[in-house]
């Protein structure tokens, strides 16, 4: 184990890196050959895809270009109502009413797309949530926003504060729809992936009920015809494993998308944005996806439970603790390659204690040949408790002086 510089601060402050090599035997991977990385040609001006099962970025291009969402923007909107959801804190089956003034923005051909709700009609939170995500309903948006924080722009400000939360840095929300607002809103195409896995991962039976849905049925026509919009999402019914996410589109952003598939247990999430039609966002997305999934295959490295290295503690009731796989580990590789790799777990130590079993408290990386990391979280083995007084007292003797 390596041990980096130490900082100056007091003990009590004081942070250590320590960098762990794993055992190289771990994930050497047999006939070792060229690992050059595929290579794709796309008209996006903008485009990004993850492999979230190891955390290998596939491609990148003006990933961290802030740009409009459009109604990519919906996807924080969604992610909010998901993490009250989670919490308690809003109920699927709560009822909302749509205040005649929201109706009056938000309706009409002016007001872009629309779940077709009308003034002072009572709608569940799940159904506004099926308004926003199949529908991208405009209007569903500002009335679930306004039930939840009161006005658009208290709401806002949660989604900024979650936002941040997440570590979306490059990233800010004036509208709960992304209607143009002057520059206001804006994302980028990392932060959009990156919301897109928290989604995913956060919040697996949410999206799995409501992002994968084909059409939605909400409102009536003059006529009194019930009103059937499809889900613009276009990868669903065209690659396999698809479910999500979210469609964007407005005269200042161009056409986006964001969206994610499952196949044989690998999940990419691909980003585009800025191009110049709705049939050339379809075809574009498909043509990324299927690379993604082609010209990429996975390699498991560690067995799910697995016990990689140990790490410090400082002030437990144990000196150290095991970092295990939360799940069977993969690197993502070329297709038909078999390349060396080389490994090290990363963390800062020692570890503070409480820890508690299934805590993320290190990362292996996994280094490419051509220098590109793969990372990956490694969890505590198990609970490690808070040292008694004489054990704290010892520790930071021996860290004072040791």
């Amino acid at each position: 184990m390596t041990k980096l510089p130490m900082n100056t601060l007091p003990f009590t402050q004081m942070v250590r890196r320590r960098i762990a090599v794993a055992p190289l035997a771990m994930i050497a991977l047999a006939t070792p050959s060229i690992a050059a990385a595929p290579q794709f040609q796309t008209s996006a001006p903008i485009a990004y895809m993850e492999d979230l099962s190891s955390g290998a970025v596939l491609f990148a291009r003006d990933a961290d270009r802030r740009m409009p969402p459009a109604s990519m923007a919906k996807m924080m909107t969604v992610y909010v109502a998901f993490d009250m959801l989670k919490k308690g804190e809003l109920k699927l089956d709560h009822m909302v009413t749509v205040r005649p003034e929201t109706w009056a923005k938000w309706h009409g051909p002016s007001a872009g797309s629309t779940m077709f709700l009308s003034a002072n009609e009572s709608v569940s939170v799940a159904n506004l949530l099926y308004g926003i995500v199949t529908l991208s309903g405009n209007d569903a948006c500002v009335v679930l926003a306004e039930s939840i924080s009161g006005s658009e722009p208290a709401f806002t400000e949660r989604m900024n504060r979650v936002a941040a939360q997440l570590g979306l840095k490059d990233s800010h929300f004036g509208t709960s729809n992304g209607w143009p607002d002057n520059g206001v809103t804006y994302v980028t195409a990392h932060d959009l992936a990156k919301l897109a896995s928290a989604t995913i991962t956060n919040h697996p039976q949410l999206y799995k009920q409501f992002y994968a849905k084909r059409d939605f049925t909400w409102g009536k026509t003059m006529g009194g015809t019930a009103i059937t919009q499809a889900n613009r999402d276009p990868l669903l019914g065209r690659v396999a494993g698809a479910d999500g996410l979210k469609t964007g589109h407005t005269e200042e952003a161009g056409y986006g998308f964001t969206g994610s598939a499952e196949q044989n247990g690998r999940r990419l999430v691909l980003v585009v944005a800025g191009l110049k039609s709705s049939t050339e966002r379809a075809n574009e997305s498909v043509r990324f996806m299927d690379w993604g999934f082609r010209a990429w295959q996975s390699k498991p490295i560690v067995a799910k439970g697995r016990k990689v290295e140990e790490a410090s503690v400082q002030m437990g009731g144990s000196s150290s603790v095991g970092l295990i796989a939360p799940k069977a580990l993969t690197v993502t590789v070329p297709a038909g390659t078999s390349p060396n790799l080389n490994a090290k777990v990363v963390y800062q130590g020692p570890v503070k204690a409480p820890i508690k079993a299934g805590q993320h408290i290190a990362d292996l990386v996994v280094s490419m040949p051509d220098g590109v990391e793969q990372r990956m979280p490694l969890v505590a083995e198990k609970d490690v408790a808070e040292a008694g007084f004489f054990g704290r007292a010892w520790s930071g003797l021996t860290g004072l002086f040791g």
